[in-house]
């Protein structure tokens, strides 16, 4: 039995058998499982599992076990469950109570809360996708910075297969979001192509030419919504004999007009007020701006709110070329690797040095899940003293106004895609948050004492 496999069986094991799971599904760093009774998962044991470095509760049970491993994890958790990964089976009448209880739980969270965790889960599944199309880019473009002929074939090849993703992100994106929101993907798709497609400049709507890709990707995300609930209305009176050709045809006439008529000059708007206000934070605020963000991005991790955040970066990509925010965020990495190795240096606790062990590469290259709910997070103090040491390094960032050309990626890995060369320079941020988590840390973070509840 591999590794993974026995992590799997002891996650069976802890969370109340293969009965009680109904769903099975991963993303970079958590296997999320969906329990019928989750009062029978023993946090505690979970907890204690080799190779668990975290366990969060929440609509979904999240147990992290990092990169790489949760794809194989995940993988033999299906195979002892017969589960396919996404596939979720239907309850009986006998789990409504449960069922009812996580419904009302879900209405106690706030609508900002539901909002991000929506938009999280439409952009979760593109993220392997980003990062493998950015780091090639960030590649071709470092090549080209360094003098290499950009008519060189391979150079071509690379910003071909790099570029991909981004000439279709709308269209993925549509697709998501009417997937989310319980409508046909497919519709959802067709918005994300009628608000980047390029024929749309022929046209005058009202006297005025229609301008391709305004609003973004916030103009796909409200206009796939709409296709979603305009769909279920129209399903609602469509007789069953003419649904499949009747629901599609009117839901995507009624929605793409509105879309050429409302929704892009709306999203239009708000894509400019978001990134122009963003822009004059970072460029007036400087040192503090960049220091209130780098200090509190890791809150935002811990409740997976984060990726929310991912439609700006890309809007910021779109109308300024490079993002100014993802460079100071990614200090908060960098303030909990710092903060990892003082612990390290400092503790005597065998579990928890191999924790940091296991943690610490993956956090340089940006991936902070496992050291935020394996080590600072449990800890307590020093997840403060990580946030601290960020906020340091996001002020330098902001101060010199690093930016960068896609996203994805955090930490050593985003070096490649840092805009206008200043690769030393977010180095140089990225080792004054190392030192200085580690620094607060070592000096008030962390007691011996500690580590006994890990």
């Amino acid at each position: 039995m591999t590794r993974e496999q026995q992590i799997a069986a002891s996650i069976l094991q802890y969370v109340g058998g293969k009965e009680n799971i109904t769903r099975v599904a991963h993303c970079m760093t958590r296997v999320r499982v969906s329990l019928r009774d989750p009062g029978k998962a023993n946090i505690d044991s979970l907890k204690q599992i080799e190779g668990v470095m975290g366990v969060i509760e929440d609509e979904t049970l999240q147990i992290v076990v990092g990169p790489g491993v949760v794809n194989k994890v995940a993988a033999a958790l299906c195979e002892l469950t017969s589960l396919e990964l996404g596939e979720v089976i239907e309850d009986g009448i006998e789990d409504i109570a449960e069922r009812t209880k996580a419904e009302v739980k879900a209405r106690q969270q706030t609508p900002l809360k539901r909002l991000l965790r929506k938009i999280g889960s439409i952009f979760i599944p593109l993220i392997p996708g980003l990062v493998a199309s950015g780091i090639i880019n960030g590649i071709a473009n470092f090549a080209k910075n360094a003098g290499v002929d950009p008519q060189t074939t391979w150079l071509q090849l690379l910003l071909l297969i790099g570029g991909g993703i981004f000439a279709s992100l709308g269209v993925l994106v549509g697709y998501n979001t009417a997937k989310e929101f319980g409508g046909t993907p497919v519709l959802g798709a067709i918005a994300g192509i009628l608000v980047f497609n390029p024929a749309m400049g022929d046209i005058k709507l009202f006297g005025e030419a229609l301008t391709p890709g305004r609003g973004g990707l916030f103009a796909v995300l409200l206009a796939a919504w709409l296709m979603a609930v305009v769909e279920k209305r129209v399903r609602s009176f469509v007789p069953n004999a003419v649904d499949i050709i009747v629901t599609p045809l009117i839901t995507v006439l009624i929605v793409c007009l509105f879309t050429l008529i409302a929704v892009q000059p709306l999203a239009g708007w708000l894509s400019l007020a978001i990134t122009s206000g963003l822009k004059a934070v970072l460029d007036i605020g400087g040192v503090v701006a960049g220091a209130v963000l780098a200090g509190t991005f890791l809150p935002l991790v811990m409740v997976g709110l984060h990726h929310g955040l991912t439609p700006i970066h890309m809007e910021l990509i779109q109308k300024l070329g490079s993002t100014p925010l993802l460079p100071v965020l990614a200090m908060a990495g960098a303030g909990q690797v710092g903060a990892a190795i003082a612990v390290y240096v400092k503790t005597k606790n065998k579990r928890l040095r191999n924790i940091i062990k296991g943690a610490l590469p993956v956090g340089f290259l940006g991936i902070g899940e496992p050291l935020l709910y394996g080590v600072t997070l449990p800890l307590g103090r020093p997840f403060v003293t990580a946030c601290l040491g960020a906020a340091v390094g996001g002020a330098f960032q902001a101060v010199m106004k690093t930016a960068a050309l896609g996203i994805g990626v955090s930490g050593l890995s985003l070096i490649p895609l840092i805009a206008d060369t200043k690769y030393v320079i977010y180095f140089i941020g990225l080792v004054i948050s190392y030192t200085f988590g580690f620094l607060f840390t070592y000096w008030f973070g962390f007691k011996e004492e500690m580590a006994a509840h890990i």
